[in-house]
Parts: C-alpha cells; sequence; structure tokens
C-alpha cells in the first residue's frame, strides 16, 4: 500500500457532552454531518482506492461521506471498533471520576484493555495493507484504535479529533 490514511469519525452528541460511547452506537449529529462532508472536500483530488470502517454508524456515516465522491463502497470491519468500555459506556468523564477514583490508564471499566483492541485492530489493519498493495486506502474508525496505529507506527499524535485525517506512507 503507498498510503494509508486514517479518519476519525464526526462528532456525535456524546463526543459533545464527554460522554464515554466505545461500542455504543451513537450517530453523528449536525455538527458531525458536517465535519465528514468537511472531511471529504478536504479529501477531494486526492487518490482514494478503497475505504474501509468501523461498523458503527459514527465511522460508517463518516466514511461514506468520502467513499461517494470517489465512488467507492464502504467496506466494513467490526475489528475496526473502538475499545469496548463495559458499564462505563454512556457515562460522562465527571461521572466515571465520581464513581470510578481508583480507575487505571489502559483499562478502563469492565471492557476490553487497550492491549485486547490492539490484538484486533493491528492484524485488521495488517489484512487491509495486504488487500491493497500500492494503492491508497482510507480507514474510518475511532480515537482508541488511530491512538494504537499511530503508536505502532511511531506517529507522535496528541488528543485526536472529530474527523482528523492522519496519513502514514
Amino acid at each position: 500500500m503507498s498510503s494509508l490514511l486514517l479518519a476519525r469519525h464526526g462528532e456525535t452528541d456524546w463526543n459533545r457532552d464527554h460522554r464515554v460511547q466505545g461500542h455504543t452506537d451513537v450517530a453523528l449529529n449536525a455538527a458531525g454531518r458536517a465535519q465528514a462532508d468537511a472531511l471529504a472536500d478536504s479529501l477531494d483530488g486526492t487518490r482514494i482506492d478503497a475505504v474501509y470502517s468501523s461498523d458503527l454508524s459514527r465511522a460508517v456515516e463518516t466514511a461514506d461521506a468520502v467513499a461517494r465522491r470517489h465512488e467507492l463502497d464502504v467496506v466494513v470491519d467490526t475489528d475496526l471498533r473502538e475499545k469496548n468500555f463495559g458499564s462505563w459506556e454512556g457515562l460522562t468523564d465527571v461521572e466515571i471520576a465520581d464513581r470510578f477514583p481508583e480507575s487505571v490508564r489502559g483499562r478502563w471499566g469492565d471492557g476490553e484493555s487497550t492491549e485486547d483492541v490492539a490484538a484486533r485492530v493491528l492484524p485488521a489493519i495488517e489484512r487491509i495493507r495486504a488487500r491493497h498493495p500500492g494503492e491508497s486506502v482510507l480507514v474510518v474508525s475511532h480515537g482508541g484504535p488511530i491512538r494504537i496505529i499511530l503508536d505502532q507506527n511511531g506517529v507522535e499524535h496528541r488528543r485526536i479529533g472529530n474527523c482528523e485525517l492522519f496519513r502514514l506512507d
């Protein structure tokens, strides 16, 4: 693959409210749809040979905004999902801090650990790369999986914004 483009999904009401989403399927809000359209605008004229997405609707809708412009279908891959945060999903950051003051980085709640997420996300990226040698592929996912992919590739990053785009050549 010549280029891997990674994008986080657009904004949801839960993002705006600082509520943990994880595997909970929360749709884009109006701002998120506008962000997805802006992402598509920014990629006009960019060669994209395939578009992959997490199966969660916020990622699929974001990916579809780009795919339509390039006359491509979105390939859905459940391994690109966000971390499962278990019983923490739906809670705000403040509620988590109040209810779970002993929380430890790397394993939030009773869901997946960062290592669990890496064990499904990194092989998914390798499968995508193997299917598209010499091609440019957009992958739309979530903050957690994107951080793992960037870390694996030695790319420094900070907080990953909605519809933020990273290019790995």
